[in-house]
């Protein structure tokens, strides 16, 4: 099911020849702060399943109440009853559906990360602020790299963050860095429905551009011609 009719937004794969363990990507969906990111997944299918879970865990690194730093994921259906919801009838398609619902709207009920979620309740601009930073950071950056042709630590698995208030002290300079880049790749982004507007305005920049600097070497000839005929 997944490889012949994916969920929207998430792709799945076997690693390494292995039918025990799978690669998944989720696309972060529009208007939430993970939009334009993709964010790469590790799952593990035990012995037993369907009867046990899978083990799913982020190796992109994602700022959420529910995803702590290590890439675990606090949601009923991964975990076994009387904890969790875990049925036989249920399958990896609708495990992946649900994590990508959970990372729009995060749940209250059991948060691994508490501070994560204390801001999410009560702050929740500096939340989408940060969880904007994470995503550029971390499921952009691959994508650029990945579409220049260099390798990524993904490919290696990324590294986590060691603390979630790394990245408070990310300065602005840095963003806008970030988020030229990801303006630069739009015919990437445009692979996977992302959006292409400021593609759109770069391109646009650089004709606008270029008409100056046309205008100003008319300009000059004409100086230079009156010059001489004078």
């Amino acid at each position: 099911m997944l490889s012949c009719s994916p969920p929207a937004g998430i792709f799945c794969s076997t690693s390494k020849d292995r039918l025990d363990l799978l690669s998944a990507q989720i696309l972060g969906q529009e208007g939430t702060p993970f939009e334009g990111g993709v964010f790469h997944l590790e799952i593990q299918v035990p012995d037993r399943y369907p009867f046990d879970p899978p083990n799913v865990r982020f190796i992109t690194p994602i700022y959420h109440p529910n995803i702590d730093t290590n890439g675990r994921i606090c949601l009923d259906t991964l975990k076994l009853p009387p904890k969790g919801t875990w049925r036989p009838c249920l399958n990896i398609s609708t495990v992946l559906m649900m994590i990508r619902v959970l990372m729009s709207e995060p749940g209250a009920e059991d948060p691994l990360m508490t501070a994560i979620w204390q801001e999410y309740k009560y702050d929740y601009t500096a939340y989408v602020e940060k969880a904007k930073q994470w995503t550029r950071l971390y499921a952009m950056d691959s994508l650029l790299k990945k579409a220049s042709g260099e390798s990524t630590s993904e490919d290696q698995e990324r590294p986590l963050p060691s603390s979630v208030s790394k990245l408070e002290n990310i300065s602005d300079q840095e963003s806008e860095i970030n988020i030229e880049k990801v303006s630069h790749s739009a015919p990437l982004a445009s692979s996977v429905g992302f959006s292409e507007g400021s593609g759109k305005n770069v391109v646009r920049s650089r004709k606008l551009g270029l008409g100056t600097k046309r205008k100003g070497l008319a300009e000059y000839d004409v100086n230079c011609k009156g010059t001489k005929m004078s």
